[in-house]
């Protein structure tokens, strides 16, 4: 079973954030009830070689606590140090592999290493859609080795019935909510929904790309001014798709990138030169959160400002809210991204909405239109 515990450890090497792993365990209960031994792979960094920082055995008491069974280690994920304990597994009982980066065969999708890999199991399920979009032995190669003993995972299946619940039948009006820092990793997303929601909400540093597309004046805002073109693109596209576009009207500005700068509330189109904006104004709060609330279906990837910052976190926390209510009221709320996951956390929301996504890169290409080898290899 290919599982995605990368999660961040401590100085201490204690598990910080269990998130990804306690979504694993419904998959693993509901395997070990059907009477069998599961064996789970993963990796965890992205080690050079084998490293002791990033091995998978400084997962396994956390892991043995959330299971309240005990987890049997193996020093490799291929060979004998890992067939010596696979192939001695008795049904109800559990082995966890070691790191799979630790063999660089693992990223470059080698197949004799998935062949390696396959040697551990009798069936394939793959529940780690945080890696599905990679094309690595361990998630699309391996799945050709058990061409109809292979499955979905229950958290893979939710992550997909989830996105297209957004993505292909969703209740409307449909509204995405982007941000983040930097327009060119979410460009392609946004030229793929253009055309597919109602309403396309637009913050974090982002925000300010598209400003400068309009002719606005953006100060020292982030901005990149290589991709203007594109984002007068998306503008353009907007208008034919009958889109609304909203961007922030105004903004809180900062004279540093720093919690403890001097702040000031402008509009987004007239940040003065020595200020940058660094979130989402009362006013764009106000509309942004109304807009929420008129929404059946929500997509919210990436924050609306720098909100490790506490002068920075209204906008953030004020849409975070405003999807709680949304979702009080019936609409579907699906939240992803690392930044957005952290963020709805940060306020304690997540239990409030209808789904959170496990996977930042998978997410991004699945909404991008792109298909994920991960999940293709299942279906083929």
């Amino acid at each position: 079973m290919r599982v995605d515990f990368n999660v961040p450890l401590d100085n201490s090497r204690n598990v910080q954030d269990d998130t990804r792993i306690r979504r694993a365990i419904p998959t693993i209960k509901a395997l070990l009830k059907g009477g069998a031994s599961v064996v789970l792979m993963s990796h965890l960094g992205r080690p050079k070689g084998i490293s002791e920082e990033f091995s998978l055995k400084h997962i396994v008491a956390h892991l043995e606590g959330l299971l309240g069974s005990p987890i049997q280690f193996a020093s490799d994920c291929v060979g004998d140090n890992a067939l010596d304990v696979t192939q001695n597994l008795k049904p109800g009982e559990i082995a966890l592999l070691e790191n799979l980066r630790f063999h660089e065969e693992e990223k470059s999708g080698d197949e004799f290493f998935a062949g390696q890999l396959a040697e551990n199991g009798d069936l394939y399920i793959n529940d780690a859609f945080g890696t599905a979009h990679r094309n690595h032995a361990s998630t699309a190669v391996i799945a050709r080795f058990f061409p109809e003993d292979k499955a979905f995972g229950k958290l893979l299946d939710g992550e997909i019935s989830a996105l297209s619940k957004v993505m292909t039948a969703p209740a409307r009006p449909l509204l995405a909510i982007i941000g983040g820092a930097k327009v060119s990793s979410k460009l392609t997303v946004l030229e793929n929904m253009v055309e597919k929601v109602d309403k396309l909400m637009i913050g974090g540093g982002m925000a300010y790309t598209f400003i400068l597309a309009k002719g606005g004046k953006v100060g020292d805002s982030l901005v990149e001014k290589e991709m203007v073109e594109r984002a007068k693109a998306v503008l353009e596209q907007a208008a034919i798709s009958s889109t609304e576009i909203l961007l922030p009207e105004d903004s809180v500005c900062a004279d540093q990138f720093s919690g403890d700068a001097n702040f000031v509330i402008c509009n987004s189109d007239e940040i003065k030169e020595g200020w940058m904006g660094l979130d989402i104004g009362p006013k764009a709060c106000e509309k942004f959160a109304a807009a929420v609330k008129e929404s059946k279906t929500i997509l919210w990837n990436g924050p609306m400002g720098v909100f490790e910052f506490e002068a920075c976190s209204n906008g953030t926390f004020t849409v975070a809210s405003a999807l709680k209510d949304a979702t009080k009221m019936g609409a579907y709320t699906l939240v992803g991204g690392g930044d957005s996951v952290a963020a709805i956390n940060a306020c304690g929301l997540a239990d409030d909405v209808s789904y959170v996504s496990t996977g930042g890169g998978a997410m991004l290409e699945y909404l991008e239109g792109k298909t994920l080898p991960g999940i293709e290899a299942i279906l083929d």
